[in-house]
């Protein structure tokens, strides 16, 4: 008899991943549903930015794995490609073996955190179980720390490299997050700072769109309840000359005031008196 359609069921093999963020502040910002994954799983594997973190997450499972092992040690060049393989790896290999298995990384698991989508990717792949849960990310934090409502304008968020590269044409109407300013025109996936030769290039770059004396932001999230964030603003072409770490992100305004689209306003019936 042929098998009735639409009553089977696929079977997931036994282990499971989930990948959650515990925010910028930690135990301040992690979810309840994040918290409660931590908790309940057979293996934590985390990447943590210090080690207050990676007690904070002891106390709440003791199974923890450090993925920061996995980095290049001191005086050793390393691809991070390799390094992300690996921890990759050390994922699956809890997986595989029938454990609930949690990622837990720093911020959002899901922003410039490459290591969850691989991971989560290869145990669907693989018929596992793999979900990713949201936490609060460094933008998040951002348009709370300068008080922006990215609805005004509107955004574009862009890593510095990536706009470097290849062809991306900014909205200059509108603010322009680029992430990983510290890292912008490296390549080789081995440094981790650019030069102030490769921020002129960027800067030459966004002078396409903006004026040499336009007002930029470099700004930092804390990772402290009672920190401040840093929002120092400089003129753009002072860009090769600052301090930037490896969480400093450029916030540029905008440039130039919104622009009626007319030929869409008639095709509704509007003017822009209509719209206040």
């Amino acid at each position: 008899m042929p098998e009735r359609q639409g009553n089977v069921k696929t079977l997931m093999k036994k282990g499971s991943l989930v990948c959650v963020g515990t925010g910028l502040q930690l135990a301040g910002q992690v979810t309840v549903i994040g918290k409660s994954y931590i908790e309940g799983a057979q293996q934590v594997f985390s990447l943590m930015p210090d080690a207050y973190g990676q007690r904070w997450l002891e106390s709440l499972n003791p199974n923890i794995t450090d993925l920061q092992q996995f980095y290049a040690k001191k005086g050793e060049i390393k691809n991070r490609r390799i390094t992300y393989e690996q921890m990759t790896d050390a994922i699956m290999s809890s997986v595989r073996a029938g454990e609930r298995v949690v990622g837990v990384f720093y911020g959002h698991p899901g922003v410039f955190a490459c290591v969850p989508h691989m991971a989560i990717s290869r145990a669907k792949n693989e018929g596992y179980s793999a979900s990713m849960e949201p936490g609060i990310s460094a933008e998040d934090c951002l348009w709370a720390d300068l008080g922006i409502d990215p609805g005004n304008y509107g955004c574009q968020s862009l890593e510095a490299s990536q706009l470097m590269f290849f062809e991306h044409h900014l909205d200059n109407s509108g603010y322009v997050l680029l992430w990983q300013i510290a890292l912008a025109g490296e390549h080789t996936l081995t440094g981790f700072a650019t030069t102030q030769a490769r921020l002129k290039v960027l800067v030459d770059l966004l002078r396409q769109w903006y004026p040499d004396d336009h007002q930029v932001c470099l700004y930092e999230a804390t990772n402290l309840p009672i920190g401040n964030c840093r929002a120092e603003w400089i003129d753009l072409k002072d860009l090769p000359e600052a301090s930037l770490n490896a969480i400093t992100t450029l916030v540029i305004p905008p440039s130039r005031a919104l622009q009626y689209n007319l030929r869409v306003l008639k095709q509704l019936g509007l003017t822009p008196k209509d719209l206040g």
